[in-house]
């Protein structure tokens, strides 16, 4: 572990008068809305401080909170506003993905997996996404809370959250905090009124790798893919997959670079709509033979895409689609003799 910065300062935490702002009601996947909806001045710190009052306080003071999401416009921003908001409400440390990216299913494998170096665990997170719909200045942006088992916050916490913000007159930010260079891995230490409080910028593709491994047969699948009968082709839409893609396929895996598209994580992804389909993932769609114009190239065994926040995804063989629902079924057919993780039984499936 690096310190990046240490400081003696001890921050200032300030009350900033505001007032409710209609329409901060988040459903099940978080709260969305444009970008320029979010920038607005408070926006954003009223649904924060009314997300932190929501929970009780030992989920807040004194607690390990993680924050990132998908990449896209505003992200950067608002890591920042995160962070500094939850040094002043007493939060003891704020774990980052570096670049501050994070698929939402590895914030939750962080939150169930991860173990700092004096022990910690984190008791939820912010995550910065808008699932699979676009990024920009222009587009949209979204934020939800997960609990501390790594699962969306409940609707009886989404209520109080929602009825806080209703009623809001004040947040609490340490305004004086520096930003955070979130492109650098280490521990930044500062402190408060009520002490230390760290912020560490973690390598997220090394805790995914790892938990993958105890999951799927590594080396099984790297004997499939060093077959010169089987191809395949992976679709991150320049979505957060595309911070995991190389070190799986490529490092671990043995893949081709070749085998990767769009694995540039964008703001904007691209310009593109981030959502796995056959309309959006237009790149794949031709490379794997089902585009308009047949191609002379012989389409790959296999093909892949994720949405923004990789939590969603489509599966292609050669000159045909799979269903979400069979891609589920084949999976689940299969898992007991082919997945690691599952080699005692299939608790359940869900669609």
């Amino acid at each position: 572990m690096v310190v990046v910065e240490s400081k003696e300062m001890v921050f200032k935490v300030s009350k900033v008068s505001t007032t409710p702002i209609d329409g901060q009601k988040p459903g099940t996947s978080g709260l969305r809305k444009k970008v320029k909806v979010f920038i607005q001045p408070h926006y954003l710190q009223n649904f924060v401080q009314s997300t932190f009052n929501a929970l009780t306080p030992e989920k807040v003071r004194g607690a390990t909170l993680v924050v990132s999401g998908d990449g896209r416009y505003f992200s950067k921003d608002a890591i920042q506003i995160i962070i500094k908001m939850s040094a002043a409400n007493g939060v003891r440390r704020v774990w980052v993905g570096q670049n501050g990216l994070l698929s939402t299913p590895a914030v939750s494998a962080v939150i169930r997996e991860r173990v700092g170096v004096d022990g910690s665990k984190a008791t939820g997170a912010f995550i910065l996404t808008a699932s699979h719909n676009p990024g920009g200045p222009h587009e949209d942006f979204g934020i939800k809370y997960n609990m501390e088992n790594g699962g969306p916050a409940p609707e009886a916490i989404t209520d109080k959250i929602f009825e806080n913000t209703k009623t809001i007159t004040e947040y609490l930010i340490a305004e004086d905090l520096p930003n955070i260079d979130i492109s650098t891995i280490g521990v930044a230490n500062f402190s408060g009124p009520e002490g230390q409080f760290d912020v560490e910028v973690f390598d997220s593709a090394s805790d995914y790798v790892k938990l993958m491994k105890s999951i799927f047969d590594f080396e099984l699948i790297r004997k499939l893919l060093s077959s010169s009968k089987f191809t395949f082709c992976y679709d991150a839409l320049h979505g957060v997959a595309g911070a995991y893609a190389h070190r799986i396929f490529v490092e671990e895996l043995g893949a081709q670079e070749s085998s990767l598209l769009n694995c540039v994580p964008k703001e904007d992804f691209g310009g593109g709509h981030p959502d796995p389909n056959l309309t959006y993932a237009k790149e794949l769609v031709a490379r794997m033979g089902l585009g308009k114009s047949d191609s002379a190239v012989d389409p790959p065994e296999f093909g892949a895409a994720a949405d923004g926040d990789a939590d969603r995804n489509m599966i292609l063989g050669k000159r045909f689609f799979v269903t979400p629902s069979d891609s589920v079924a084949i999976i689940a057919a299969n898992a007991v003799n082919a997945i690691p993780y599952f080699s005692s039984g299939l608790k359940g499936v869900a669609r």
